[in-house]
């Protein structure tokens, strides 16, 4: 998972019209009745049903929890097909490097039950999109021409807290003159989350028009909480070089953060029935609900909801976060 503090400089990450899954208001001690897994694949449908309404070539890319993409969770099951027709790409974090540290090798075990559900996703049309953690050139170096042999978008990420672009020592790998208007065309991406190292808006946003990636991977807002205007996200869909590229905004479905802009402080005092444990790998980070219909008003469906707010702000695009978040109540 990622995380990012939007109000200091230290780093860390519905539709009221719409029908909602399941009536948690009314089953919150009866737990056992629902399908975890089952909730994440609506929710996420949910999300690309209503995003595609109004941009149809709107990316949907679902970080990690790669189980999804078929119906029992097993390689053997068969796959989910609504699952898979609802989003463009899958992003999977630590396939190479990273599971167990950065610049560390991930266990063959590890990445061959990873790779094995990829490529379910792979072969039904989607774009698999690969953060490997690593710094050392060897492994950098590796991580890309690994990832490329399975025929995955790759980027090597320097820091884990994911606030740096890669220096002229690690240029960007496939890097290409093509216009990309679409995420299956992407050759490359930068992932680039936490925004500590700059001071200003305008500093960061001209790092990022002096680069070459076909995918640029953000937050929705600058570390200050200033939301970006569609106007400054527009100036980012073109590369250096003068062709185009896609802007994709990060967005957790499967925590809430306190740093955000939904956020009430009576919260934590008065939990609203979606709210869950704090994340004690990530303070400020609460696991939610999230198949109940007030947490999936906060994420879309009105002007303030946080899917339309990027919309709104012309990204081309969604990655979401926390999409393992099943797993946290299955194991309680």
């Amino acid at each position: 998972m990622v995380s990012v503090c939007l109000f200091s400089v230290s780093g860390c990450a519905a539709n009221t019209g719409l029908s909602s899954m399941t009536k948690d208001n009314q089953i919150t001690s009866q737990n056992d009745t629902i399908k975890y897994r089952d909730e994440m694949r609506n929710f996420v449908i949910k999300i690309s049903e209503y995003a595609k309404s109004t941009k149809p070539n709107f990316a949907i890319i679902p970080q990690n929890g790669i189980e999804l993409v078929t119906l029992n969770g097993e390689i053997s099951g068969s796959p989910s097909t609504a699952y898979l027709k609802a989003i463009d790409a899958n992003g999977q974090e630590s396939l190479f490097y990273g599971y167990n540290g950065d610049n560390k090798a991930t266990p063959k075990d590890t990445k061959d039950y990873t790779v094995d559900f990829l490529n379910v996703s792979k072969a039904n049309g989607n774009t698999i999109l690969v953060t490997d953690y690593c710094y050392s050139a060897h492994k950098v170096s590796e991580s890309y021409s690994k990832n490329a042999a399975l025929g995955f978008v790759s980027f090597a990420a320097p820091e884990r807290d994911l606030n740096l672009i890669p220096n002229k020592d690690f240029p960007i790998f496939n890097e290409n003159t093509e216009d990309i208007l679409t995420i299956k065309q992407a050759k490359n991406f930068l992932y680039l989350l936490n925004l500590e190292n700059f001071d200003t808006k305008s500093e960061f946003l001209s790092a990022i028009q002096n680069t070459n990636y076909d995918v640029i991977l953000i937050d929705l807002f600058f570390n200050d909480g200033q939301q970006f205007t569609s106007e400054e996200i527009l100036k980012l869909k073109t590369k250096a070089n003068g062709s185009g590229r896609l802007v994709v905004a990060y967005m957790s479905i499967g925590e809430a953060e306190e740093y955000r802009f939904y956020w009430q402080k009576a919260w934590k005092n008065t939990n609203p029935l979606w709210l869950d444990k704090e994340n004690q790998d990530w303070k400020g980070n609460f696991k939610v609900k999230y198949w109940n219909a007030d947490w999936q008003k906060i994420i879309l469906g009105s002007e303030n909801a946080y899917l339309d707010k990027i919309l709104n702000a012309n990204f081309d695009g969604v990655y979401l976060d926390i999409i393992d978040g099943f797993e946290y109540f299955e194991e309680e």
